[in-house]
């Protein structure tokens, strides 16, 4: 039985925050036990284990989870020191300094890349339907023509939702040179499937690979700033897991706070299975209003198209009610909410919110 807790989100007058794909719920009680029952001792040595040429104990036991090489496992301050470190590490190796990014996605892609002075530039992701998809023959003509460093795709991708199958993945990794490194952002990716064995076979196929994942949004812990990675073999990889991983291990608490969220998997299921009656809800009660297009969503968000002269009534229904969603602002995207899928009382709060300025504007 799931529990809940506004607690966690009351911080700020009681804002719900539905704009930022944060955790909306309580972790599960592996989580609060590790917490609770930490041996403030460990806080004052180093972890032995890097006598044994590993990392830490979190990535021994990803290394057991996954049934990959302890080797070709990164751990990192959230997916986004991960990403951070691989564009940082390939735009400046030498050679081509240009990486390849979804059309519409996460701003921080562009932004570490400006960091090395690397050129970013966008590939082509188009609506069909009620989804997004990648380009896959654009794309390739971009890479083919521009042989960039890095090609980074996001699987589900924010703001859009849309994610890879394992067989989509091959196909990209298989349409590079390998001199170009696939960057794959997963860290929604435990919102498609519980089964990861995929990975393997991608690491250990490919040399030019490295994916990214976190204990932020299926697990519910972006304050604790936990991130893991998997990385292909070869010499070029081997010096990059030297750059990125920590020689003296990292937060002894992360670590065990982070086992035990991924021990209670079941925990996080339970929640999915809440955000996608959410899914469904949106699905049911808005597709059909003139002006609007539900998009399929294989996050903890989704994407709403909604009718542009709604904006300003929306935005003043939410703050009076303490609610934040996000306002897209892109171009292509900027008559669009993304919401965050939270409590059931807050996803019923904001759909009957839409659906009464709905009948009040239209």
């Amino acid at each position: 039985m799931i529990t809940f807790a506004p607690k966690f989100i009351d911080m700020q007058e009681n804002m719900n925050y539905l704009d930022r794909n944060e955790f909306n719920f309580e972790p599960s009680e592996e989580v609060k036990a590790a917490i609770r029952n930490f041996d403030l001792g460990k806080l004052c040595f180093y972890t032995r284990i890097y006598d044994q040429g590993k990392k830490s104990i979190f990535s021994v036991y990803l290394s057991e989870l996954y049934d990959i090489d302890e080797k070709q496992i990164l751990v990192g301050y959230g997916a986004e020191d991960l990403l951070k470190k691989t564009v940082h590490f390939f735009l400046t190796e030498g050679g081509s300094k240009t990486m390849l990014i979804p059309k519409f996605s996460w701003w921080y892609y562009k932004s570490i890349a400006d960091e090395v002075a690397g050129t970013t530039l966008q590939y082509p992701v188009y609506e069909d339907g009620n989804t997004f998809r990648y380009d896959f023959d654009g794309l390739k003509k971009m890479v083919d023509e521009l042989q960039p460093k890095i090609l980074l795709v996001a699987s589900p991708n924010n703001p859009t939702g849309n994610g890879l199958t394992p067989e989509e993945m091959e196909r990209l990794v298989d349409m590079v040179p390998q001199s170009t490194i696939l960057l794959v952002d997963e860290a929604y990716a435990s919102f498609i499937s519980s089964d990861a064995s995929y990975i393997k076979m991608l690491i250990e196929k490919h040399p030019n690979i490295v994916v990214c994942r976190t204990l932020s949004k299926f697990y519910g812990l972006p304050g604790l700033r936990m991130g893991f990675g998997f990385i292909g073999k070869g010499e070029e990889m081997e010096r990059f897991a030297r750059y990125a991983n920590m020689y003296l291990g990292y937060d002894r608490l992360s670590e065990e706070v982070a086992i035990a969220a991924l021990k209670s998997d079941a925990h996080y299921r339970e929640i999915a299975a809440v955000m996608d009656e959410a899914r469904q809800m949106y699905k049911r009660e808005l597709s059909g209003l003139d002006g609007f297009t539900v998009y399929e969503s294989r996050a903890n968000f989704i994407l709403i198209k909604y009718p542009i002269k709604m904006k300003e009534p929306l935005q003043e229904a939410f703050a009076n009610q303490h609610y934040k969603v996000k306002f897209m602002n892109e171009p292509g995207i900027d008559t669009h909410l993304r919401i965050t899928l939270g409590r059931r009382e807050q996803n019923r709060l904001v759909c009957d919110t839409i659906l009464r300025i709905y009948k009040e504007v239209m």
